[in-house]
């Protein structure tokens, strides 16, 4: 009797709590800045252009080889606009076979790609997951709004100065050091 009574108590102290469901389509849980979506390329609103070159890093590091993708020669940099010798043509992500690991964002070396919190894209079709430059970049420029992402490279180099001990022999940081080799 006495554990009847502790279970009733129980129900009762459960029942005036707010609940903690959501109704799904109608109610969405809010996401969280760390959420992984899927992935997305980013645009550089600097010099109007994507900032993924094709190098096709991220497509040799993904496990589940969910990307393809074309490089182009940049007519930009032909005419001085852009820094960046080569684009990407054409790029394409299956979104049913990714695994929104994270690889493609951490070896990518020109902050072109990021996870964003894109996460309600389901399609009947088996192949209709597929995503390609133009979504991609769509995705991207409502990620960027929408967290005021700013390339980590811009965030860093932003108010830095060079730093004073921190030269090889000749006077050079060893950043120019660095690119005098190459």
């Amino acid at each position: 009797m006495l554990g009847n009574l502790k279970g009733l108590m129980v129900t009762l102290s459960t029942f005036f709590r707010k609940p903690v469901t959501y109704q799904y389509p109608k109610e969405h849980k809010p996401i969280e800045d760390r959420f992984m979506g899927f992935p997305v390329l980013m645009w550089d609103r600097n010099v109007e252009e994507p900032y993924c070159t094709g190098c096709m890093v991220c497509i040799r590091y993904c496990p589940t080889l969910c990307m393809t993708a074309v490089m182009k020669d940049n007519p930009l940099h032909a005419d001085g606009k852009s820094t960046r010798r080569k684009i990407v043509d054409t790029f394409e992500i299956n979104l049913g076979r990714c695994i929104l690991c994270g690889i493609c964002v951490d070896v990518c070396n020109f902050d072109a790609i990021e996870m964003s919190h894109e996460h309600e894209l389901s399609k009947y079709a088996r192949n209709g997951n597929r995503v390609d430059l133009p979504k991609l970049l769509e995705m991207g420029k409502g990620f960027q709004e929408e967290t005021g992402w700013r390339p980590e490279k811009e965030t860093k180099t932003e108010g830095e100065t060079k730093p004073e001990g921190d030269t090889k022999p000749g006077g050079d940081t060893k950043e120019e050091a660095v690119e005098a080799e190459n």
